[in-house]
């Protein structure tokens, strides 16, 4: 056997007997290097005031933990009472005998007659949807009763998680030395653009959809409050999780919005409705890809499809791994492509 393959046979079994150990703990490893990359410039600017690099990383890493929490807490606090809130109007609204539109929209013609024939078919099968509307009950106190059955283990990964981001911060910068030089030997001078391309993109991302679906849920809770809908805050914190996918939220205040229209809040209906596609969804459509093209210099169009595949592939680490993945990709076809224009 030639020598040569000896080191790529040690270094195959290395790497797939280091995958199998490290397989439970993948996703915790690969939200700690996000976590930590994104925040590695805030660690930057401690030195002036924490010279020892053990102290800074310890220093920053409970600091995020403490604030963490405290936010969790409150939160959990603050929109304790709007749940119950949420889940009586629900069964309020769902047994009615009937739902009427309001008088100018039942007047409109046409329209108001194919509206009011749909709602009233949706009624006509009250028996059926009581049955979904239970078994889906069932099926969320199930999946409820399971997540908080897993929360001992939840917080062991979050532990994973908090010292994983101590050790990236400390030693972070002597790491991804290391990996450059390992992947220019493989690569070549290409290795920069590929780590510049994926560490683009995941800022891109940071900036681009979680402050953009922060964004869109503190905008969206304006307009709850100001129209009356009796749980701005929870409703609030559900269309910033959703605005994490792209168009996501009109998936919370649109039907909120027609919501108020058949329980005969016709204007605040409207004026929720007018909100949400002039301020809610011009985040989406305008700033969201503007900050994604300018932080991460790749096609909008290439996020869009990155996150929503690495959604559906990976779960909610492929809102970030989903993007870099194309992007790199991108990256390496473009570098391709310049090398045959350079030899022709």
């Amino acid at each position: 056997m030639n020598k040569s393959f000896v080191p790529l046979i040690l270094w195959v079994l290395l790497i797939g007997l280091s995958f199998w150990i490290l397989q439970p703990f993948l996703l915790t490893l690969l939200w700690a290097f996000i976590i930590s990359f994104v925040l590695f410039p805030l660690y930057k600017c401690l030195n002036p005031y924490i010279q020892n690099d053990t102290l800074r990383a310890g220093f920053l890493t409970l600091t995020m933990t403490v604030i963490l929490i405290s936010l969790t807490f409150s939160i959990l606090h603050l929109v304790e009472t709007e749940i119950s809130t949420a889940y009586q109007l629900l069964l309020d609204n769902f047994v009615k005998s009937s739902w009427q539109l309001p008088e100018k929209i039942r007047k409109l013609p046409y329209i108001g007659d194919y509206l009011q024939n749909t709602i009233n078919q949706l009624i006509g099968n009250h028996d059926s949807l009581t049955t979904q509307f239970v078994d889906w009950l069932k099926q969320s106190s199930g999946i409820l009763a399971q997540f908080f059955g897993s929360v001992g283990q939840r917080t062991i990964k979050l532990c994973f998680v908090f010292v994983t981001v101590f050790f990236c911060f400390r030693d972070g910068e002597s790491g991804l030395n290391e990996i450059k030089q390992g992947l220019n030997y493989f690569l070549g001078d290409s290795s920069h653009l590929y780590l510049q391309t994926a560490g683009d993109t995941t800022r891109a991302v940071v900036y681009g959809l979680v402050l953009a679906a922060l964004s869109q849920g503190f905008v969206a809770g304006i307009g709850y409050a100001v129209v009356g809908v009796k749980t701005p805050l929870l409703l609030a914190m559900l269309t910033a999780l959703m605005a994490l996918i792209p168009m996501g939220a009109t998936l919370i205040w649109l039907p909120t919005a027609l919501m108020l229209i058949v329980n005969n809040e016709l204007w605040a209906g409207l004026g929720l409705l007018a909100w949400g596609f002039l301020a809610v969804s011009m985040i989406d459509n305008i700033i969201r890809p503007l900050v994604i093209c300018g932080a991460g210099k790749i096609p909008f169009l290439v996020v869009m499809f990155g996150v929503f595949g690495g959604l559906s592939t990976f779960g909610a680490i492929g809102l970030f791994l989903g993007p870099v993945i194309l992007s790199v990709l991108l990256a390496v076809w473009k570098n391709f492509i310049q090398q045959i224009r350079t030899r022709m």
